[in-house]
């Protein structure tokens, strides 16, 4: 068959096969429209199909359309639809991409109240590597709450501390969000007293409708909070930040997704309503510079952070980073036990996170996943005797109570997720998040997709996702015979191994004793890992360059 076509191919290009039967098809059809007076409209979409064919020979942008005319759309036509036949035909409930249909689905289930069992065992292979399990306790507990809370806010100049929940709303702003996905995110917020991150584009209108705690995210473009040539401004900062529904201020140091890379918002896409909300004028480029213009070393850093608690009125200031060099982050530690300035909170942003889009390379190979990125923090803190004065939040794929108590047992006191939440207000992983073409009308600032969110419905959908999960954390931790989930430990998750080994987190992951960091740095001590020997010493408090 192969050679009968090749030998065809040598005299009539078999690949204009569609084109050449659309063209006899309109001369016999216009024929028998003449003839007949019937057949006409045939006639013309065969014709408008030759017409189109010929285009494609024609034009000079797309090789396979010039090749292959006719034929080459039903290409560009299955690659459009790829993902969505992988999503619903192909992947299996466990496969990631980013996240399982498994995962989603207990999203869907408790979002909207059903049941989320599971009958006739996991669908996972126990026996996998990487398989990772709670060990549990003969000596269950029974805790009389599910709403698990921690105290923010120990600083000195922290005149307001707050009680967080230890799940909550990771950032998103408004414009990458749309107005309606707002509204919904933070009337379940309010419902369920849990905080609502505003992400970078500041507080909006949307924010301000139900009344729910807000972190407000403060970036390196300062939106909400600039002057006409784009640098802070404090007695604006105060304005916002001294509102009652404002909770803890977060400095955006860096984000998973994209951490060491700035953004613009094109001008076309800066509407009035985004403009007032990030201090902008409507219509103009927004730029989000990749570093800070307020500050250029770790003292400096420190230092704003004060400036920002107190222009707050006392409220409870932090900062947020994907770790990225160990010694600037051992930098910012020196700084802290320099000059006695400590932030309040600390959250740890794996580079798994991204609700947003960002460049490939960037996506798969910038940033220190979660866990070595939020181990490294905590134990760091716990080597220079600092971890029971400061929290530390984290983000990065968390989706169910499982993934809370793994984070807790590596350091967290809290945890955010983003995408988590979009899942309750109907995501269907599309993943045209930055197309302006969001099926479900969560990533969109088109009115008439936006009207998907009903927000009323919505809104008790993530209300009711947080108030589930954190039952199921409840249930976890009872099972594991703890009074509170903080209580988790790496010793309480198990993980097989590459050889079929089993080992404890706790064995798999660097450990650091109270102070050890500070006892190597005086030579009473060997320090604690290599990471801490390489680049302590080199860390320089005045500067974010390794000495």
């Amino acid at each position: 068959m192969n050679a009968w076509l090749s030998r065809l191919d040598q005299f009539f290009p078999v690949r204009y096969t569609l084109w050449s039967l659309s063209l006899l098809a309109t001369v016999g059809f216009a024929l028998y429209w003449t003839l007949t007076g019937r057949g006409e409209v045939i006639a013309i979409v065969c014709a408008v199909l030759v017409a189109v064919g010929i285009r494609d020979m024609l034009q000079s942008k797309h090789s396979m359309l010039r090749n292959y005319p006719l034929v080459g759309h039903l290409r560009f036509l299955l690659e459009f639809i790829r993902p969505e036949i992988r999503q619903y035909f192909i992947e299996s409930d466990n496969e990631e991409t980013p996240f399982s249909r498994q995962q989603r689905s207990i999203v869907y289930q408790r979002a909207k109240g059903e049941p989320d069992k599971r009958p006739f065992g996991t669908q996972i292979d126990t026996h996998a590597e990487g398989y990772e399990w709670i060990n549990h306790s003969l000596q269950p507990t029974e805790l009389p709450t599910h709403d698990f809370r921690v105290t923010v806010g120990s600083s000195d100049s922290c005149t307001q501390p707050y009680s967080a929940s230890v799940f909550n709303i990771s950032a998103m702003s408004f414009g990458a969000l749309s107005g309606n996905a707002i509204l919904a995110l933070n009337a379940g917020a309010r419902r369920g007293q849990f905080m609502h991150d505003t992400g970078e584009g500041s507080i909006s209108a949307y924010h301000r409708v139900n009344g729910g705690d807000l972190v407000w995210e403060v970036a390196s473009g300062y939106f909400g909070c600039r002057d006409e040539r784009g640098r802070f401004d404090e007695q604006k900062f105060a304005q916002n930040a001294r509102d009652a529904q404002v909770k803890l201020i977060e400095v955006k140091l860096s984000q998973g997704a994209k951490p060491g890379h700035g953004g613009v918002l094109p001008g076309p896409k800066v509407t009035p309503e985004i403009a007032a909300a990030r201090g902008v004028q409507p219509g103009v480029d927004c730029v989000s510079p990749a570093s800070h213009s307020e500050f250029s070393t770790p003292i400096e850093l420190l230092r704003f952070i004060e400036r920002l608690r107190k222009a707050s009125g006392g409220k409870p200031t932090g900062f947020k980073f994907c770790v990225g060099h160990p010694w600037e982050w051992f930098a910012i530690c020196k700084a802290m036990l320099e000059t006695g300035i400590l932030p309040d909170f600390i959250v740890v942003d794996g580079k798994e996170g991204g609700t947003g889009a960002a460049p490939l390379e960037f996506l798969d190979h910038v940033g220190t996943p979660l866990q070595e990125g939020l181990v490294l923090v905590h134990n760091t803190l716990v080597g220079i005797n600092l971890r029971h004065r400061i929290r530390i939040g984290c983000s990065g794929k968390i989706i169910s109570a499982f993934d809370i108590v793994r984070a807790m047992a590596l350091g967290a006191d809290w945890c955010n997720s983003a995408r988590g939440f979009m899942f309750a207000l109907g995501c269907i992983q599309a993943q045209v998040c930055h197309t302006g073409s969001c099926p479900a009308g969560i990533t969109t600032q088109n009115r008439a997709r936006q009207k998907g969110i009903v927000v009323p419905d919505k809104a008790e959908r993530v209300h009711r996702f947080h108030k589930l999960t954190l039952g199921a954390l409840r249930e976890l931790t009872q099972a594991a015979g703890l009074m509170h989930p903080n209580e988790f430990r790496a010793t309480h998750i198990v993980r097989r191994m590459a050889n079929g080994e089993v080992w404890l987190l706790a064995n798999s992951l660097p450990q650091v004793e109270p102070g050890a960091v500070l006892a190597a740095a005086d030579g009473r001590g060997p320090w604690p890992h290599s990471v801490y020997a390489l680049y302590w010493p080199r860390a320089r408090a005045d500067s974010f360059s390794v000495a």
